[in-house]
Formats: C-alpha cells, structure tokens, sequence
C-alpha cells in the first residue's frame, strides 16, 4: 500500500483540468469548464520548429517576456522579473523574502499555502464566507488586525475560485499603513476586467516598495502549456529576487511568443467583449435557476453552489454523461457544501451548458448516483 501524499507533493491538492485522475476519462472527448483560460487563442504566427534557433540558449533573464511587459504596459525594465508561468513566481517570493507568518485568503489558489510552507513560514487564514456579502473581503480595520502578527499577505484580485475582487485601494491602505510587511496580488484574472488599468497595481510598485505584483500570460492569452509569467516589483526587491532566481528558466519559444503578443491588441478587445457579454448572459439565465446559485464571476468564471439534490456529484456525473466536466470545489476550505466553479467559454459552449443546467433543474428527477 502506497504512503498518503503530504503537501510535499504535487499531486496532494486536486487541480482543475485533470478529469482522467478522478474519473479515468479521456479529457480530449469533454467540453472542459474546469479551467479559467481565454476561450479565443491569440493570433500567433505559425512556425516550423527549427525557426525557434533551439540550438541556442535562450536569454538568461527571459528577455522577451521582459520585451512585453515593458512594451504593453509602459512598465520600466527594472521593475519586471520575467518566469516561468506565475507558479514559479508564487514560489520564489516566500524563499527569497523570507516569510515567517504568511496570510491568505480561504479559500483560494492551493499553491500560495504551499509555496509558504515549504520556505518554513506560518500560515495564517483571512476565511472568506458566502455570508459576507458572497465571498467579499473584510474589512479594512479587521484586515489590518489580522495581519498584526504577519509579515506578509498573498491575495489574488480577482481572487480563484471565489471570483470575487480584492479592491487595489485595500491593499494600497495596508501597504502604508504596514511598511515593513509585504503585499503579493496576483492579477491573473485583472486582465478580463473593463477597468483592468485603473486597477492593475503594476503601476504602484515603483512608489510601494513592498508591493509585489504576480503577472501570467496564461489565463487571457489561453498559453497554458508555454508558462509564461513575471513579477513586477521596486527595483530594489528584483534585485533582491535575482539572488535566488533560477537562470534559463523561460524557453526560447516561451520568449518569440511573447514578443508577437504585443501585436494582440485587437485580440485582447476581443476577449473582453466576449467575457463581458457571456458574463452577463450567464448570470441573467441562472438568475432564477432554483438548481444553481451563483457567486463572484468578476473574472472569466463562476463560483456556484449545486442544490438540485444533497450531493454534487450527482451534477458532475450528468454533466459527464453529457460530455462536460467543471472543476469540483470541495477540497477549498469554506466550499465543502457542494461548490463547484466553471468557466466562460464561446457563446455556443456556454450555451450547451446553460442547457444541461436548465434541464436537471426542470426535471426534477432523482440525480442520485446508483
């Protein structure tokens, strides 16, 4: 008999997109709602792979996804730390910065809790409930109490799987008030939202010294399988992430591909228009869905909760039967009662969804599992 799998491991927390673990299914032959990227892909140029020059090393510091940050966004060179996806990011902030006591959001992205407790810190929880107004956060004077005893916060604005926002100007309030503790936001998700430039605080890292900023390519660009990411900081705070930061870590592919991303901007109006719309789609038709109770959705997702019947399963194992999987929620702290997330995808997709919901819920028939 194999030994129980500890934090240690990769495979001890269930991530969504991996149907085939949990129910030996070949995730090529399912609509998959489970992960939050970009339903459209970017208009890349189509290359052969001996054009990729992979006889070559490529730029030691990831040179082209440093290439893009600077160009879209204005940022200044020395301010971007370029990675390999934001997972990377996510682990090297807690080793390098030498985090003690660490605070996060429950529940939220797995691997901050991680990436914590392998660099030896304590991990403190900020418990979001559907309560609190659907997951929002608390606030200001009780995060500030909260985080007294810590010397760092982990928060992701949208936060996943909740959906909910992290308002910049919370974080920017505790940033002054606490100087001596560091504030990490990912923004995967900001870049679905309509005002994603007033909120970003890419722009603040230059004056907030203990601001750090995690950045991904991945969700919006639909890029999963390149990882590509970065972090945006004071110069001062790259410098310092350079003393413990891998060499060679982005692929040469990673880097061409990055470049051509700042030629997206037509496309990025695209993904957004599309979100937008679904979004409010989505939300009109399982407004009053007696099944279906939804939360958050100010990403490219919804968190909801199943109560057509007292298991979830028994909606996972109708929507499988009709070739769609969505990232069951349970194993999040605080999401037990039958939680489970799904992505926005094409309006068709979305759409066949809507449909399977729509008919479990007038139907009314025993869902339970034989």
């Amino acid at each position: 008999m194999s030994e129980p799998l500890t934090m240690k491991s990769i495979y001890y927390h269930e991530h969504g997109g991996t149907p085939e673990r949990r129910f030996a299914v070949n995730p090529e032959e399912l609509l998959d709602f489970s992960v939050n990227i970009s339903p459209l892909f970017p208009p890349l140029e189509n290359r052969l792979l001996d054009t990729y020059a992979l006889d070559r090393y490529p730029s030691v510091d990831g040179r082209g996804i440093i290439d893009f940050y600077a160009g879209r966004f204005q940022l200044h060179r020395s301010t971007i730390l370029a990675l390999n996806g934001a997972t990377e990011g996510i682990y090297l902030l807690p080793r390098a910065l030498g985090f003690r006591r660490m605070m996060v959001l429950s529940p939220t992205f797995y691997e901050y809790e991680r990436a914590g407790r392998l660099a030896g810190a304590a991990i403190g929880f900020i418990r979001l409930t559907p309560d609190n107004g659907g997951f929002l956060l608390p606030r200001l004077e009780e995060l500030a109490a909260m985080l007294e005893d810590a010397d760092a916060f982990f928060a992701a604005n949208p936060n996943n799987p909740t959906g909910t926002v992290v308002p910049p100007e919370i974080i920017l309030a505790l940033a002054s008030r606490f100087p001596d503790k560091w504030f990490l936001v990912d923004e995967a998700f900001l870049q679905y939202s309509t005002n994603y430039h007033d909120t970003t605080l890419m722009n603040m890292v230059t004056a907030m010294k203990n601001i750090v900023v995690i950045q991904s390519l991945t969700k919006f660009y639909a890029l999963p399988g390149l990882r590509l990411g970065a972090l945006i900081a004071h110069p001062e705070v790259i410098t310092r992430l350079l003393e413990y930061k891998e060499p060679w870590s982005v692929n040469t592919i990673a880097e061409t591909v990055a470049r051509e991303l700042l030629a997206c901007r037509a496309y990025e109006t695209a993904v957004c228009d599309l979100v937008l719309s679904e979004r409010g789609r989505i939300t009109q038709a399982l407004s009053d869905n007696r099944a279906i109770k939804l939360a958050g959705g100010a990403a490219n997702f919804f968190l909801a909760r199943w109560q057509g019947s007292a298991n979830l399963d028994d909606l996972l194992n109708a929507l499988l039967q009709q070739g769609i999987y969505v990232r069951d929620c349970r194993n999040f702290a605080g999401l037990e009662e039958n939680y489970f997330r799904f992505a926005i995808r094409t309006p068709e997709e979305n759409t066949r969804l809507l449909d399977v919901f729509q008919h479990l819920t007038e139907q009314s028939v025993d869902l339970s599992v034989s």
